[in-house]
């Protein structure tokens, strides 16, 4: 990555650690929260500043670790980024919401960081492996497919989320990012249910929400296509969408009833027991 270790990055934002780790520039990376540390295990924490996330940044400790550019994603705190750019850091805010957003995103801290061909791999990567995902689904039956990243509030994945579930087979139910009630959930059956729930990992209690929505009823419910999809591999808007997608192309094509759930990393089936 030319020149990447002269630049000095405070990343906000667990895509932008991710993102980096696929350019190969985590050398760059003087400070990160510790979500980001989570999501990239390869980080060497000892020699980084860990920080607060977006919301809750502080500008005091941001600009401790001197960083010569700060990349957070939104919700941002105002007052921090107002005092991180009156510091004369440069500052890049993301709010991706398509899959096309992200590969912008990618592109821009590719540039950032002096890193533009490799950026250019990296987004080619992920559009060929996702092609490749679409075709090999196309002639498969589709499937309703609900997929929520919060629980209480229910509120349906990003659009990211619902243009990978299109391309694995499904047909994404719900308007992506807003709020939906169980009930409306319930009326719309869906074959195929999955949770990946913001800061969960893969821990949702798929068996209790089933029975407190009292969607038992479901197609989905009724031949055990209930699923956890680990966190990271679906809300964070990097490279690791497509180990997100591979779960999801799992999930939805799976024999409906009476079969094994293929073994897929990050994809957890609910299992008997727990529906009672």
């Amino acid at each position: 990555m030319p020149d990447s270790r002269a630049l000095r990055i405070a990343c906000l934002q667990p895509s932008a650690t991710v993102i980096l780790a696929n350019l190969g520039g985590l050398d760059c990376v003087v400070a990160c929260t510790k979500y980001c540390a989570e999501v990239v295990p390869e980080l060497d924490t000892a020699k980084l500043t860990i920080v607060a996330d977006s919301w809750t940044a502080k500008a005091t400790e941001i600009l401790a670790a001197k960083p010569d550019l700060v990349i957070a994603s939104v919700p941002y705190q105002e007052a921090a980024v107002a005092e991180i750019m009156k510091a004369g850091v440069r500052f890049l805010g993301l709010a991706p919401h398509t899959l096309n957003d992200i590969y912008v995103d990618i592109a821009m801290i590719a540039g950032c960081a002096g890193a533009s061909e490799r950026g250019a791999e990296v987004i080619s990567r992920m559009q060929r492996e996702i092609e490749e995902v679409r075709l090999a689904t196309k002639n498969r039956p589709r499937r309703r497919v609900f997929c929520e990243e919060w629980g209480k509030p229910i509120i349906a994945s990003q659009r990211w989320v619902a243009e990978l579930a299109m391309a694995a087979g499904g047909d994404f139910l719900g308007e992506p990012g807003k709020q939906i009630s169980a009930d409306e959930i319930a009326r719309l059956d869906p074959e195929v249910i999955i949770a990946a729930w913001c800061g969960a990992g893969d821990r949702v209690p798929l068996g209790k929400i089933v029975r407190e929505r009292r969607w038992s009823d479901t197609t989905a419910a009724r031949n055990s296509q209930v699923y956890c999809i680990s966190d990271e591999l679906l809300n964070t808007p990097a490279p690791t969408l497509v180990a997100g997608l591979r779960a999801l192309k799992a999930a939805i094509h799976a024999v409906a009833e009476g079969a094994n759930t293929p073994v897929t990393p990050g994809l957890r089936p609910i299992t008997p027991d727990s529906k009672r």
